[in-house]
């Protein structure tokens, strides 16, 4: 019986995977802030599914409720064999204008959440020869613009490297790169969701990045718009890419 743990699984790309791969016969152990919503959608896929569906109450922006997190993931006894390191958020306002605290709190999650829960996965699935990881990163990442595309910018390097490293170990590593898509990221940002072909729904993301997954992809990036505009970013240099990040700012 294969175990995948998901963080943020409430909501967005993170409930999908939990219904996607529920649907295929994983137990789930399921991250979030939120404890009333978490047991709703734990006992909506236990009816669902029937598979088993544990919870975790925890803000991964506070180390200690974080390290619970890494102790599930580090529990020999009960092995995780996927891990979707899918939370996240994002600030409307431009950098100097959030505080620090505001900008850390991103980071936290973004990436120190990402690296310590890594660790703690890696660990025991190296030692086992089998699992893997996704990461949920982002288009921002080839993108010159903030705090936010750095932090994912990260990701994606981390994810690279780790799926070189320990491959050879039975671990598939991946970093998710989506685009838009229609989930209450932007809505959380206050920041008006569009439509249109730019946006993706979350069913076929997450299918598409388990296909990539098992093909053992390092990355997957679903829908033909985003592989062009990445393969753009590539091609234009940086110097381009400042001065549009600028237009319609004042």
């Amino acid at each position: 019986m294969t175990t995948s743990l998901i963080t943020g699984a409430t909501a967005g790309i993170g409930l999908e995977y939990a219904h996607q791969l529920a649907a295929r016969g994983d137990d789930l152990v399921l991250v979030a802030r939120d404890a009333a919503r978490l047991e709703a959608v734990a006992e909506e896929l236990r009816r669902a599914h029937r598979v088993d569906v544990e919870v975790l109450v925890a803000d991964l922006v506070d180390r200690e409720q974080l390290g619970r997190v890494e102790a599930r993931l580090a529990d020999r006894d009960r092995p995780v064999d996927l891990l979707v390191n899918n939370a996240g958020f994002g600030l409307k306002k431009r950098f100097l204008d959030n505080t620090v605290e505001e900008e850390t709190a991103m980071q936290e999650v973004l990436v120190t959440a990402v690296l310590r829960l890594s660790h703690a996965a890696l660990g025991a699935m190296a030692e086992r020869g089998h699992g893997g990881i996704i990461n949920v990163s982002s288009v921002a990442a080839f993108l010159p613009r903030g705090t936010y595309s750095a932090a994912k910018a990260w990701v994606n390097s981390f994810s690279e490297w780790a799926h070189l490293e320990y491959r050879s170990r039975g671990v598939t590593v991946m970093a998710l790169c989506p685009g838009f898509t229609k989930t209450e990221f932007h809505q959380r940002m206050e920041v008006t969701r569009g439509d249109g072909f730019m946006w993706l729904e979350p069913e076929f993301l997450v299918r598409r990045s388990l296909e990539d997954f098992a093909k053992g992809r390092a990355y997957s990036i679903p829908g033909a718009q985003y592989k062009t505009i990445i393969a753009l970013t590539r091609a234009i240099p940086n110097r381009v890419l400042r001065l549009t990040q600028n237009i319609g700012r004042r």
